[in-house]
C-alpha cells in the first residue's frame, strides 16, 4: 500500500464509520458456492457470505511476450529499459505497467502501475523513435490519489516499509491542519505525514488523509520531491492565500517546520509505534489537554495538567522518568515540551501526530455488523441504530450555517412543538453536532434513531421521548426532573466575556433545566436597551451614563480592543462565519426560558433606572440569586 499503517488506520476508521467491515491479518483459504451466492473461508475458521466477491490482490508484470522475444527483464521482474526506454533489442521500445525504471529517490529498480507516467513515457517513445534517441525518462517517484466515500487519501514517494526494506535512513513526522482558514466556513481537517533525511532534510516521502484540497497539497510535494526538494522547501512555497482556500501558513508549510524542529532536535518526538512498544510505568504521560478533553478518555496512567496551567504545577511532575507530553494533535504538546526544557527537565518528548495519530493506529478494528446496539450509538455509524415504533409526524430542519451551540438550540426548540413520538431530521455542518445530539438525547430522555456524514454534513434524526420518566431514567440523564440548574453571575461587560456567558446560558437551556443570569455592576450594559426612554438621574448617574456603553453594540473586547476596532472585527468575523450576534444570543436565551435578573444595589450606585434595561430583565437582590443558586448544580461568575 502507498501509505504507511498510522494513516491507513484513519481511513479504516471512515470505512467502519460507514458501515463497512474490515477484516485485516486475515488469509482466505477458500470460495465456495452457497446457493445463490458465496462462502468465504478464512484459515482463522471466520466464514463470510457474500453475493459477490471481487479480488483486487495487487499485479504484475505481463512479460510473457517479451521473454519470448528474447527481451532482458530487470530485477524486479519488469522489461528492462535504458534511459531512452529502449529494450535490450535496438529500435524496440517498452513502456507503461510492465517496464521497470530506476527510481529517482534511490536509484534502484522498480515497478510503477500509474496512468501518468505511462503516458508521459508514449510521448517520449514516439520523439525517440522518430528523431532518434533524444529525449531522456527521468523516472516516476510514484504519486496517486484516491476517494474513499468522504476521505481523499494521497501519497508519493517513499513510505516508511519501502525505506526500511532498502535501508534509507529518515525520519518522519505527523501534523494536522485546517483545509482553509479556521474563521472561514468549510475549513475540513487533513492529516500531513512526511518522510524526509536526517541530516539533510532531504523529502523522500509524503501521505495524505483529509475531505478537501488533499490534492493541490500533494502535488506541490511531490514536485518538491522530483526535484530533489527539502523541508526547508516546504517552508518557503509561495502559494494563493484567501481564507477559503488556504491559511496563511499553508498546511504543507506547517509540516515543513515541524520537520525543521524534529531535524533540529527542538522538538524531542516519541513515535506512536515507540509509545506503544513502551511500558506506560516507565513513562510520566503528561495530558496537557483541558480538563473536559482528559474526561473523554486518556493514555492508561495519565497525568493531567493542562497546558496552561502547567507553569503553576511544575512540582507536580518527577524528574526521575522520562517524560511523554501529549494533546490531541501535537501543537499543545510542543509547547508543553518546550516549558519543560527551558525550567531544567530531561527526558522531554511529544507525541508526534498526538494522540489522534495513536489512537487510530492502535485502535482496535470494530466491525459495524459485530457491535451490539449499544455500542452502534456511540460509534457515529451511518446506520439506523434504533428502530422503534413508526412516527406520527416528521419533520426536517436544517440548521447548516450554525455553529456551536445553534444547531441544539435549533434542535431543542423545534423538538419543543412535537408530541411524543415525532421524528426531527437535522441537518448541520458543525463536525461536533453529532457527538453533541446524542450527548443531549441522553440528558432528556428522547430517542436517538440514527445519524449520518456525508460531504461536510451531519445528519441526525431523533424521535420525541415522553418526559415522564423513571426514577432510573432521571439519575441516568440528569433531566431538569433532578431539580438541578444552572446559575451565572455577569460581573463584565466585556463583549467576549458576555458571548461566553450566553454561550453557555443557551447550551444549558437547551437541555430542559432552569438558567438564571444575574448581571450585576458592569454586567448591567448588557442588557439595556438600544431605544432608552428619557429618565432622571442625579449628577453621579449622569456621570455614569456619560462614561459606560449606552447598550450591548457598544461594548468592546476584553482583549484586542485596538481602540475600538476589535469589536468591530469581532462582530465582522462572527457574521462572516454564521455565528448569532450577541443580540441574537440573548434573545434567544429568553426564548428559551432563561431568567434574566438585574442586581438593585448596582442599579443604585451606579445610577441606572430600570426603564434603561430590557423589559423582560427582573431586579432582584442577592438573596434572590442565592436562592437560586441553591437549587443549581453549577454556578459560574463571568
Amino acid at each position: 500500500t502507498p501509505i504507511d499503517f498510522a494513516m491507513a488506520a484513519m481511513v479504516h476508521q471512515h470505512l467502519n464509520e460507514k458501515g463497512v467491515n474490515l477484516y485485516l491479518q486475515e488469509t482466505v483459504s477458500s470460495f465456495a458456492k452457497k446457493g445463490n451466492g458465496l462462502e468465504v473461508q478464512f484459515k482463522s475458521g471466520k466464514i463470510l457470505y457474500a453475493d459477490m466477491v471481487i479480488l483486487s490482490i495487487g499485479v504484475r508484470p505481463e512479460t510473457t511476450l517479451a521473454i519470448q522475444a528474447g527481451l532482458k527483464l530487470g530485477e524486479a521482474r519488469g522489461i528492462w529499459v535504458d534511459e531512452y526506454l529502449q529494450t535490450s533489442a535496438k529500435d524496440v521500445f517498452a513502456v507503461g505497467d510492465a517496464i521497470e525504471t530506476l527510481h529517482p529517490i534511490t536509484q534502484q529498480s522498480w515497478l510503477n502501475y500509474l496512468a501518468v507516467p505511462a503516458n508521459r513515457q508514449g510521448r517520449i517513445v514516439a520523439d525517440n523513435m522518430v528523431f532518434g534517441a533524444t529525449e531522456s525518462y527521468e523516472g516516476a517517484i510514484g504519486t496517486s490519489i484516491a476517494k474513499i466515500f468522504d476521505l481523499t487519501v494521497a501519497a508519493t514517494g517513499l513510505n516508511e516499509t519501502r525505506l526500511g526494506i532498502q535501508k534509507v535512513d529518515f525520519l518522519t513526522s505527523y501534523t494536522h491542519s485546517g483545509s482553509n482558514a479556521g474563521y472561514y466556513p468549510g475549513a475540513m481537517p487533513m492529516s500531513i505525514k512526511i518522510n524526509f533525511a536526517p541530516k539533510t532534510g532531504k523529502l523522500l516521502g509524503a501521505q495524505i488523509v483529509g475531505y478537501v484540497g488533499v490534492d493541490k497539497r500533494l502535488d506541490q510535494i511531490a514536485l518538491l520531491i522530483k526535484k530533489g526538494g527539502t523541508i526547508y522547501d516546504l517552508q518557503q512555497i509561495e502559494h494563493a492565500y484567501a481564507p477559503p482556500f488556504a491559511s496563511a501558513k499553508d498546511p504543507i508549510a506547517i509540516a515543513g517546520y515541524v520537520a525543521q524542529n524534529i531535524m533540529t532536535d527542538k522538538m524531542p518526538v516519541m513515535h506512536w509505534q515507540e509509545l506503544r512498544d513502551t511500558d506506560f510505568s516507565k513513562l510520566f504521560l503528561l495530558d496537557v489537554r483541558t480538563e473536559d478533553e482528559f474526561q473523554l478518555g486518556s493514555l492508561p496512567g495519565a497525568v493531567n495538567i493542562p497546558l496552561d496551567d502547567l507553569r503553576n504545577h511544575l512540582d507536580e511532575i518527577p524528574k526521575d522518568k522520562p517524560i511523554l507530553a501529549f494533546c490531541a494533535i501535537g501543537l499543545r504538546g510542543y509547547l508543553a515540551t518546550n516549558i519543560l526544557i527551558q525550567r531544567g527537565f530531561k527526558d522531554v518528548f511529544n507525541l508526534s501526530g498526538g494522540t489522534k495519530i495513536y489512537a487510530a493506529a492502535v485502535r482496535k478494528i470494530q466491525n459495524p455488523s459485530e457491535l451490539t446496539e449499544k455500542e452502534k450509538r456511540s460509534y457515529d455509524l451511518d446506520l439506523d441504530i434504533q428502530t422503534p415504533k413508526p412516527s406520527k409526524k416528521y419533520i426536517t430542519v436544517n440548521a447548516c450555517g450554525l455553529q456551536c451551540p445553534g444547531p441544539i438550540l435549533t434542535m431543542k426548540k423545534s423538538i419543543d412543538d412535537l408530541l411524543e413520538g415525532d421524528r426531527i431530521e437535522m441537518v448541520a455542518t458543525d463536525a461536533g453536532f453529532t457527538r453533541d445530539a446524542q450527548a443531549w438525547c441522553n440528558m432528556t430522555g428522547n430517542t436517538l434513531i440514527s445519524q449520518a456524514a456525508k460531504e461536510g454534513k451531519y445528519t441526525v434524526v431523533i424521535e420525541k421521548g415522553n418526559k415522564a420518566l423513571s426514577h432510573n431514567e432521571e439519575e441516568c440523564c440528569k433531566t431538569a426532573a433532578s431539580g438541578k440548574g444552572k446559575t451565572f453571575i455577569v460581573f463584565s461587560d466585556d463583549l467576549d466575556k458576555a458571548l461566553a456567558a450566553f454561550v453557555l446560558a443557551n447550551g444549558a437551556a437547551s437541555t430542559g433545566e432552569k438558567v438564571t443570569v444575574f448581571f450585576t455592576f458592569w454586567g448591567l450594559n448588557v442588557i439595556k436597551k438600544a431605544k432608552k426612554p428619557s429618565v432622571q438621574k442625579d449628577f453621579f448617574g449622569k456621570m455614569f451614563s456619560m462614561m459606560l456603553p449606552a447598550h450591548s453594540q457598544q461594548l468592546n473586547l476584553s482583549k484586542m480592543s485596538m481602540l475600538g476596532m476589535g469589536k468591530f472585527m469581532m462582530r465582522f468575523i462572527m457574521k462572516l462565519r454564521g455565528i448569532d450576534s450577541l443580540e441574537s444570543l440573548r434573545q434567544q436565551a429568553l426564548e428559551n426560558g432563561v431568567e434574566f435578573i438585574a442586581c438593585q444595589m448596582s442599579m443604585d450606585v451606579m445610577g441606572v433606572k430600570k426603564e434603561e434595561l430590557m423589559d423582560e430583565v427582573e431586579i432582584g437582590g442577592v438573596a434572590s440569586y442565592m436562592e437560586r443558586a441553591d437549587k443549581a448544580n453549577v454556578n459560574l461568575f463571568i
